[in-house]
C-alpha cells in the first residue's frame, strides 16, 4: 500500500505528542489528585508509540483502540461544552492517528506479519477475533486508568486498583494467547461495570462493556476446547 510507512510515521507522531503533553502536565502543572492519571494516561500513549515504532504485531490494534478512546473524549467534550479549539485539536488529531492506522493494507508491517500467525497457529477468522479484543481493551485501558487511580473511599479503590490489574495483565495474556487473560479482562469488564452501575456513571460502564465485548469472541472457542 502506498505511503504505508508514512501514514504509521504520522500516527506515531500524534501518539508521542500526547505522551510527552500528559508527562508535562504530570510535571510541571502538579495537582496531587489527578498526577497519577496523569502519568498513567503518559504510559499508555508511551506504549501506543513505542509499538509502533518498534512494529509489534499487535501494536496498530492496540494503537487503534487507543485513539477512538480519544476520539470519544472528544466528541463527549464537544457534546458537553462546545467546540472549544482544545477539544476539537484533540478529536480531530485522535480521527487523523486512527485513520492513518486503518485498513487492511496498514497491516502489513503489523498483524499481517506471517512469523507470529505461524506461532500461535492463527487462521485469518482467528486474527480478526484477536485483533476486534485487542481494539477494544484498547478503548477501555484509559478509561479502566483514570478511575482506578481518581480518589475515592478505601473500598473503590482497591476494586478500582484490582480492575485495572485484570485489564493490564488480561491485555498482555491474549495478545500472547493466554487463556486466563480472556478470564480476566471479563472480570474486569464486570467490575467496572459494577461500579459504574452504583454511581451511575457511564464511563466505568463504558469501558466493562466494552472489557465484556472483548473478551466475549473467545468465549465460544472456550467452550468448545472445554466441551471437547
Amino acid at each position: 500500500m502506498k505511503f504505508a510507512g508514512e501514514r504509521r510515521a504520522l500516527a506515531a507522531i500524534v501518539f508521542v505528542f500526547y505522551a510527552i503533553a500528559y508527562l508535562g502536565l504530570a510535571l510541571w502543572a502538579p495537582q496531587p489528585a489527578l498526577t497519577p492519571s496523569l502519568y498513567a494516561l503518559g504510559g499508555v500513549y508511551g506504549l501506543a508509540f513505542f509499538a509502533l515504532v518498534a512494529g509489534y504485531f499487535w501494536a496498530r490494534w492496540y494503537a487503534i483502540g487507543v485513539g477512538i478512546y480519544g476520539v470519544i473524549v472528544g466528541a463527549l467534550g464537544m457534546w458537553q461544552v462546545g467546540a472549544e479549539p482544545i477539544i476539537v485539536f484533540i478529536g480531530a488529531t485522535h480521527v487523523v492517528a486512527v485513520v492513518m492506522l486503518w485498513g487492511q493494507g496498514m497491516s502489513v508491517g503489523f498483524d499481517g506479519k506471517t512469523q507470529w500467525r505461524e506461532k500461535f497457529h492463527m487462521d485469518e477468522n482467528a486474527v480478526q477475533r484477536l485483533g476486534r479484543s485487542v481494539i477494544r481493551a484498547g478503548v477501555s485501558l484509559p478509561i479502566v486508568l483514570l478511575y482506578a487511580l481518581a480518589p475515592k473511599q478505601p473500598a473503590e479503590a482497591a476494586l478500582g486498583l484490582a480492575a485495572l490489574v485484570c485489564a493490564g495483565f488480561g491485555m498482555r495474556a491474549i495478545v500472547k494467547m493466554k487463556t486466563w487473560g480472556v478470564l480476566a479482562l471479563a472480570a474486569s469488564g464486570a467490575m467496572m461495570i459494577s461500579m459504574g452501575v452504583a454511581h451511575t456513571q457511564m464511563f466505568p460502564m463504558l469501558s466493562g462493556a466494552l472489557l465484556l465485548s472483548a473478551a466475549a469472541p473467545f468465549a465460544l472457542p472456550m467452550l468448545r476446547f472445554v466441551r471437547a
